[in-house]
């Protein structure tokens, strides 16, 4: 690099012209460099928080597990060898989890995140907080007749209760012992539904809350010698452990997945954030072009002087090329200082309230993705307006050019163009954790910019073939709309992205919500009740009737199981589409009945007599049959209980979910499981809304009269469901101000382009008479315009693309939010009107005298 500056002259002559040019700073690229900075960062920032949590999660594996492997099983224990196998592999530590209601003698109650532990061997790895200080071991064991336990403070909140006071769990009287402030294996059980409650394993014995078919999973987490702990190990003894016992049924995760759906929940994130940043960057690709289409146009006296010293065209192009290839490295250099000081800034500041371990580092493969983009990006919108600085003639020293060239550039630029954008697909599609929806994005991209561009030639059209009214400042602004060199086209490609995301998260989150707070409650069941066993479901039925007798009782068998080959194919061979991948991945809840289930319409095949007793059909959902390509006759094989069981297909059914009724993804034929211990859940809904106190006086009567039975309340799901929404959609709407910057900066530096024009138009209509206030008003009627149909096609095509995300990926109901339609139509107009206006007293604030002079 040191021989290239000293020695300059070694260099080709166009880019030693480039490189000269540079030299005069990056005055009139402010908006070039931050709309490239701003997505690089974006992207850079985000890569490398995700990366620095999966590569967290992947260092600190063994201890957020809590174990070298965990083998998992619902229902019922592994059986006495498989425990014997694991237990001459290492140091094994028993447990189980689920989930039930916790009470006081005054009959208040609470669903809890019930755990329970081996207290000799837990935790295998990693550290157990506990306030007052203390071992798992003494804490939980019997003392005074009462086993010990130990709860998080928010059940202490929820119940008014204090270390010291009793807690009544099923049949079993529990004194509060401590408080649980760390558990080191938390991050790999997921997110719960209510407050951590840990008792001993003897103590869940002991508690009634053990039926058969109870909603219990037991894991076995084995510590393997510290001799042999290398990754090759843990993987070769879960092999040996999967052929010695395949029917064992168990599932199994490792410190190298110890918590795959929280690592799988980052990488979707971090790749909507990404897109966030693209389409950022893709923004401020307008603003690219902008910015170089005002660079050829200032510089067209100093390209046609070259040209008449003999310069080529291609000289000139290349020229021109390096100049913008440097700001856009130092615009790229600058996104990646920013990008790659993000995690640490953020652990920084708020590290101690991510729950989360984060390893902090350079990432040379993200930051180089996000340089991959920002360098395409620029050159990508480049490529054109340079291609027009080839053929600027010399005859521009001699004439003032008053239309500019509606010319294509020569077919080598647009080649060079299309190839620029195809390297920036494939960057998206091969860096993306999605390629599927990473080509739907850059492809409906592709669609909205083309739309765009289409919009303002038809502003332009419609304007230039409209009536010319009385009004003389209504006739300048429509002219301006249209003339040579109008704002129309960069006013609408810098707004018309960015306003088309927020309309689109707007109309999303819109529509959730009201499924949530407004169709969903008045059809949704009041209540869910999980884990009847078969011996207390007559008692249960009365008590409803008794209780409730005008509401309506759904109740149906419930078994766990997972699938293990569908359609004589094992399910780790099948490449499901990502969202009904999730089905195949741990136990799904399954049933049996005579009857096709409420809310189930049949739309293939038959439904078995109500007497069949011939060998096992099963019913399948039609939407996530057809992802696996199933059909009629098909087999279909879960296992249960640690027993493979294999059915036909008999039908395909369509399920109507959004009423929060029973439905599971597979029926099968009543004698396929009816002698199988299992539980029951049921829903209970009411013909009319019933006031808050007498539901949750119904509910502390089931926590009383069924201990065992747990019991969710759907108007408490629903707000907590709410409060996740809201903080999900917070941040979407946060991360889509990264788009909006960009497009303001776009805007601004289209206007700003425009300036000379305008200061050109103010002082000529001011000379001829015009006043301050007429210009005024026709500049904020011309913006206004812009604003409001940019914002009507943004609001038009967001409204369809929210309606594809809630009806084909969120299977809900699509419902139009005028508030949020006329909030995207209100912010483009401030912004634009705002925007314009600010440059335009600029302008009206020129001096006739010295523009005229020279003229």
């Amino acid at each position: 690099m040191t021989s290239l500056v000293a020695r300059p002259s070694r260099m080709p002559t166009a880019i030693r012209l480039g490189l000269r040019e540079l030299r005069g700073g990056i005055r009139g690229f402010g908006i070039f460099i931050a709309c490239i900075a701003l997505g690089v960062a974006a992207i850079a920032g985000v890569g490398s928080f995700a990366r620095g949590l999966v590569e967290g999660l992947g260092r600190e594996g063994r201890v957020i597990l809590g174990a070298d492997a965990s083998f998992q099983v619902l229902h019922q224990e592994l059986p006495k060898p498989v425990v014997d196998a694991l237990t001459a592999q290492g140091t094994l530590a028993t447990m189980a989890t689920t989930r039930a209601m916790a009470r006081i003698a005054a009959g208040r109650s609470s669903l809890v995140e019930l755990k329970a532990v081996d207290p000799s061997a837990y935790p295998l790895i990693g550290t157990l907080g506990i306030e007052p200080a203390g071992t798992a071991a003494d804490l939980l064991a019997m003392k005074d007749g009462r086993y010990g336990a130990l709860v998080e403070s928010a059940l202490l909140a929820r119940l008014d209760l204090k270390v010291g006071d009793p807690l009544i769990l099923g049949e079993l009287t529990l004194t509060i012992k401590g408080v649980l402030r760390q558990e080191p294996d938390r991050l790999a059980g997921g997110i719960g539904f209510g407050p951590r409650l840990m008792i001993s394993l003897d103590a869940l014995r002991t508690s009634g809350l053990i039926q058969p078919g109870s909603l219990i999973r037991w894991l076995y987490q084995l510590r393997l010698d510290q001799r042999l702990a290398g990754d090759t190990e843990v993987r070769r003894v879960v092999a040996d452990m999967r052929t010695r016992f395949p029917e064992a049924g168990f599932d199994v995760r490792t410190r190298m997945n110890a918590s795959p759906q929280l690592a799988t929940q980052v990488e979707r994130f971090s790749q909507f954030l990404t897109l966030v940043g693209l389409t950022a960057l893709l923004v401020g690709g307008v603003g690219v072009a902008n910015a170089v289409a005002s660079l050829v146009d200032r510089k067209r006296d100093d390209i046609a002087t070259l040209k008449a010293l003999g310069a080529t065209g291609g000289t000139v192009f290349i020229a021109t090329l390096t100049q913008i290839g440097g700001l856009a490295l130092l615009a790229t250099l600058i996104g990646l200082a920013a990008g790659a000081a993000l995690p640490s800034l953020i652990v920084g500041a708020i590290g101690t309230r991510i729950p989360l371990p984060i390893a902090t580092g350079l990432y040379p493969g993200e930051l180089a993705t996000a340089a991959g983009y920002g360098l395409l990006v620029a050159l990508a919108f480049a490529l054109w307006p340079l291609g027009k600085a080839h053929d600027v003639p010399v005859s521009a020293l001699f004439r003032d050019t008053v239309d500019a060239d509606g010319r294509l550039p020569r077919w080598r630029y647009l080649v060079a163009t299309a190839a620029a954008l195809g390297a920036l697909v494939v960057l998206s599609v091969v860096a993306s954790f999605n390629p599927r929806l990473a080509l739907m994005f850059m492809l409906g991209a592709a669609g909205i910019f083309v739309t765009l561009r289409l919009v303002a030639f038809a502003i332009m059209a419609v304007a230039r073939r409209l009536p010319h009214p009385r009004h003389t400042g209504l006739r300048l602004a429509i002219g301006n709309l249209h003339r040579p060199g109008a704002l129309t086209p960069a006013v609408v490609l810098s707004l018309g992205l960015g306003l088309t995301l927020l309309a689109v998260i707007g109309l999303v989150d819109s529509s959730f919500r009201r499924q949530i707070e407004s169709a969903l409650p008045a059809r949704a069941p009041a209540f869910f009740f999980v884990d009847i066993a078969n011996s207390e479901v007559p008692r249960f039925d009365a008590f409803i009737a008794a209780r409730a007798g005008e509401a309506k009782l759904e109740r149906v068998p419930m078994l766990r199981g997972r699938f293990v080959r569908l359609g004589g194919r094992p399910v780790e061979e099948i490449r499901a589409r990502e969202d009904i991948r999730w089905a195949l991945s741990g136990d799904r809840g399954i049933t049996y009945a005579s009857e096709l289930p409420p809310n189930s319409e049949l739309v293939e095949g038959q439904w078995w007599p109500a007497d069949y007793a011939g060998p096992p059909l099963v019913s399948f959902d039609q939407r996530m049959g057809a992802g696996f390509g199933l059909k009629i006759g098909d087999e279909v094989t879960v296992n249960v209980l640690g027993r493979n069981i294999t059915a036909k297909i008999a039908n395909f059914r369509a399920i109507h979910w959004d009423n929060l009724g029973i439905n599971f993804i597979v029926v099968f034929s009543p004698n396929t499981f009816r002698s199988a211990p299992h539980t029951h859940m049921a829903t209970l809904t009411f013909p009319t809304d019933r006031p808050a106190a007498d539901e949750v006086a119904l509910l502390q009567q089931m926590a009383t009269e069924f201990p065992a039975v747990t019991t969710v309340r759907v108007k408490d799901a629903l707000e907590a469901v709410g409060q996740l929404a809201t903080q999900i959609a917070t941040g979407m709407r946060g991360a889509s101000l990264v788009t909006l910057i960009a497009s303001i900066l776009v805007l601004a530096g289209a206007l700003a382009a425009g300036h000379r024009s305008r200061v050109y138009d103010a002082v000529i209509l001011k000379t001829l008479g015009a006043t301050r206030p007429m210009l005024i008003g026709t500049y904020a009627m011309e913006y206004a315009v812009l604003g409001t149909v940019t914002a009507l096609f943004a609001v038009g095509a967001g409204s369809v693309t929210a309606w594809l995300v809630t009806t084909q990926v969120m299977n809900i109901p699509f419902v139009f939010s005028p508030g949020t339609a006329f909030g995207v139509v209100g912010f483009a107009v401030v912004v634009t009107v705002g925007f314009g206006l600010l440059g335009t007293f600029r302008a009206l604030g020129e001096k006739p005298a010295p523009v005229l002079r020279n003229l």
